[in-house]
């Protein structure tokens, strides 16, 4: 009896613990509107999403609305605060806007925020994000890929999932 009782408090235990560990959730901003334009145009203007890209924003939404998403966070350029928008509007959460260029200040806020994150980025941040969270893979995301959903769980050794959404 007294076997059981212990395997029951470590069944907890463990649940509790896992209940407990937080996560961030770090994707790239959905597709943008000028897509098929040359590379250079596109890294001189802000496009808002293109019409797959609201469907993708939603989509991300649907998938992270009951994810206990406390904080959100997005570069100034239009693409990642409308991917952001939908969920922030469904949580009632305001985005915080961190420069592209200071990644070092937004993985500080981020490791700082209490319950589960949010961060929109681009092809070009995402990894670097991953990487300073402590995950310990380097991951790189591709100019057309839009679909990624990488999560590293808070713990003492980050752990990164990777993932792929609609």
């Amino acid at each position: 009896m007294a076997r059981l009782m212990l395997a029951m408090v470590l069944v907890f235990y463990a649940a509790a613990t896992a209940a407990a560990q937080q996560a961030v959730f770090v994707v790239r901003h959905a597709e943008r509107a000028d897509a098929g334009a040359m590379a250079a145009p596109m890294m001189a203007s802000d496009p808002d999403l293109s019409e797959a890209g609201r469907a993708r924003a939603q989509s991300l939404a649907a998938m992270l609305k009951d994810a206990g998403i406390t904080a959100i966070y997005t570069t100034e350029y239009k693409r990642t605060r409308q991917t952001a928008e939908p969920l922030a509007k469904a949580l009632g959460i305001e985005a915080t806007v961190v420069p592209a260029r200071e990644m070092p200040s937004l993985v500080e806020k981020v490791k700082a925020a209490t319950g589960n994150v949010l961060v929109v980025g681009h092809s070009n941040t995402v990894g670097d994000v991953v990487t300073r969270l402590g995950a310990g893979e380097t991951v790189k995301v591709g100019d057309n890929e839009y679909d990624n959903l990488f999560i590293v769980l808070r713990t003492e050794n980050p752990a990164l999932v990777r993932l792929r959404y609609k």
